[in-house]
């Protein structure tokens, strides 16, 4: 769990932090709920506290790919910058693991940016974050292999939950890579027989 006095740009400012916490609404969400659908309105931006958000991308014939992560203090620079633009939504976020969500209202979005430059230094630093990851998603479409790719996801996803055990189906992952769950099934029996896996009834297990 993050608290916003953890989170290094507002260490400078305790009245933002304040008003922070005076003007957000506070959720708490359990794994596999929808925050946010592709073209709705974004009315507030979510700043994670406990868990991890996936912001996921879906084509016209529903097929899907991972973006990025949302880690304990972060906020997702989509959400910020389709609501301050007062457009839909692009992207379809999604709780990967329990999380607890303060939801700041765009007109004190705004408000902020005038009134204190930690919170742009914030967002800022989301963005140069965001924007390098969505880089690797890129490079790793367009140079690597399936099968990198699988690996490098269940990796990411062991540093996220700080677990070896991952309980995920294999249709789950197919859909975070962008590819078939038979793809990802074979692969998975690969990795397996090669001893960097051991696989379960939607478990699997990192070596």
């Amino acid at each position: 769990m993050k608290q916003l006095e953890d989170i290094t740009e507002f260490k400078s400012s305790p009245e933002l932090i304040e008003r922070l916490y005076e003007f957000s609404i506070q959720k708490e969400y359990e794994a596999g709920s929808v925050l946010l659908n592709e073209n709705a309105y974004i009315r507030s931006i979510p700043i994670v506290t406990r868990g991890t958000l996936k912001v996921i991308r879906t084509d016209e014939d529903g097929k899907e790919i991972l973006l990025y992560y949302i880690r304990s203090g972060e906020s997702c620079i989509m959400s910020f910058l389709g609501g301050m633009h007062n457009e839909t939504s692009k992207v379809k976020a999604e709780v990967e693991e329990d999380a607890e969500i303060l939801f700041l209202p765009m007109d004190k979005v705004a408000l902020f940016i005038r009134e204190y430059p930690q919170w742009l230094d914030y967002i800022f630093r989301l963005y140069h974050k965001r924007f390098e990851e969505l880089l690797e998603i890129v490079n790793d479409v367009t140079f690597k292999k399936v099968d990198e790719r699988l690996l490098s996801l269940l990796n990411k996803k062991r540093e996220l939950t700080g677990s070896n055990i991952l309980n995920i189906t294999h249709e789950q992952l197919a859909n975070e890579l962008g590819t078939a769950r038979t793809v990802v099934s074979r692969l998975l029996k690969q990795l397996e027989d090669m001893g960097k896996v051991q696989l379960g009834r939607n478990k699997i297990i990192l070596v």
